[in-house]
């Protein structure tokens, strides 16, 4: 029996492609049909193989509808399979009552039992399902999408993000090396989800692969064929400055045994639906352990990150900020490049870096390394404007890391940039100072930084 649903919803999921480019819309006697499906599965009546049959005809049912037939069904789960208020309200008055009495317990037991929702019920039968897991992956990402036009989902994505984080545990996930010997599917999926520095070709993703280099994926045992998050290493001599000499395929081959430095240089999340769920931080320090077993000789682990939000901030602050720190130097760059704003000024003078003048070099550099040092430690994130601006900054030294170099014209990509100017950093983890870095920055905002970014950041006299 287990081998039949199996089969059956893995042919559903198989399809999704299918599906999606011959969608069926959801018309009012397929939405009561469903709707008689979900009332199933939330009764939870009948045996462990029922309820994995009514868990895969549910699935299969919604992976043939259209996105408004899918946005329906989510809908219905989201607002007709909440608590029961009345029970809710029983059981709390009961667990009032009961307080500093031996009732206490068994009292708190019934309203977490009358506050744990139907559709948490319906969710976890997937579960069962082999492919259930990464159905209702999948299905978090059509959530996400809706939710934008209907805040009514929230209540159903915070169920699903609960119980997604429980079942990606970094307890249950591996921990595993990728080389260029894995499968070529999986080496396809590296490919794929690369979400930093984009891999060009083959060739460009074995170079990534080779004997100077390492990558790591978290997988789950329901998705094994699928890194969760993977990143990718350099092993070096030196604290890394420049991604194209990084990344360049042509260099030779560095012997990884004679390296003292570790450069992770590409962190990419996967999946879409896992928005939420966190164990970056969990796989570096996990890495770091591996890198620090088979290479002894390792003593500084550091990234090279990109700053991805800088041009975006700078539009709003270059022309106000950075004109009271440099007005000199802002008003030379304007001249030099025949424009007004600041940043089109800056892009156009780095469209072609290599034509630059050494002095207007210099002054970009200065211009553009005091710009990055004090948007990284100036510019907040969030309403208590304790937490960086930056995303990456955040992940980072959240983690523990602190703010170690600047690096200009260090991605000279298209991407790179139009959103950081070519602008890099080097985050550094110190093992020994890991857990005091993140306690000042969640207790207090403290961003820890090098001597050199914290002199960069003041503001010229």
């Amino acid at each position: 029996m287990r081998t039949g649903l199996t089969r059956g919803l893995k042919k559903v999921l198989g399809s999704w492609q299918r599906s999606r480019r011959y969608p069926r819309p959801l018309d009012t006697r397929t939405l009561a049909r469903i709707r008689e499906q979900l009332r199933d599965c939330a009764s939870g009546t009948g045996g462990e193989v029922s309820a994995r049959q009514r868990a895969q005809r549910l699935g299969e049912t919604y992976l043939k509808l259209d996105e408004a037939g899918r946005h329906a069904v989510l809908r219905a789960i989201a607002t007709e399979f909440g608590p029961d208020p009345d029970k809710v309200a029983a059981a709390h008055a009961d667990y009032q009552q009961s307080l500093g009495t031996p009732a206490q317990w068994e009292a708190e037991a019934r309203l977490w039992r009358a506050l744990r929702s139907p559709r948490t019920r319906i969710l976890t039968q997937f579960n069962a399902l082999p492919q259930g897991v990464r159905f209702l992956v999948d299905l978090r990402v059509d959530l996400l999408r809706c939710i934008k036009e209907d805040p009514e989902l929230a209540s159903l994505d915070r169920e699903l993000e609960h119980c997604l984080a429980a079942w990606f545990d970094v307890g249950f996930l591996e921990l595993r090396r990728i080389t260029w010997q894995s499968p070529a599917a999986l080496l396809e999926k590296l490919i794929q989800y690369e979400a930093v520095h984009t891999i060009h070709s083959w060739a460009d993703l074995k170079n990534r692969l080779d004997s100077d280099r390492r990558c790591y994926g978290f997988f789950h045992p329901r998705m094994p064929d699928d890194p969760l998050i993977f990143v990718e290493v350099a092993l070096t001599d030196h604290l890394a400055g420049n991604i194209q000499a990084l990344l360049d395929e042509h260099a030779p081959v560095f012997d990884a045994a004679s390296a003292d430095t570790a450069i992770f240089y590409s962190i990419s999340n996967t999946q879409t639906g896992l928005r939420g769920v966190s164990f970056g931080n969990f796989l570096l320090k996990r890495v770091i352990e591996d890198l620090k077993r088979d290479f002894p000789r390792l003593k500084q682990f550091a990234t090279l990150s990109p700053l991805p939000l800088l041009a975006r901030w700078a539009g709003a602050t270059l022309a106000t900020e950075t004109q009271a720190c440099m007005p000199n130097e802002i008003a030379r760059i304007a001249r030099a490049s025949g424009t007004v704003d600041p940043a089109e000024g800056v892009r156009a003078l780095l469209a072609t870096p290599e034509t630059l003048d050494p002095r207007m070099k210099r002054l970009l550099q200065t211009t553009l390394t005091r710009l990055a040092a004090r948007y990284l430690l100036h510019a907040k994130h969030g309403d208590k404007g304790m937490m960086p601006y930056d995303p990456v900054a955040r992940f980072h030294l959240g983690n523990g890391a602190r703010i170690e170099r600047l690096n200009f014209l260090a991605d000279t990509s298209a991407k790179g940039l139009q959103q950081s100017f070519g602008m890099m950093v080097n985050y550094l983890y110190d093992p020994g100072a890991i857990e005091e870095n993140v306690e000042n920055l969640l207790n207090a905002g403290k961003i820890v930084a090098s001597s050199s970014v914290r002199q960069a950041a003041r503001i010229a006299a």
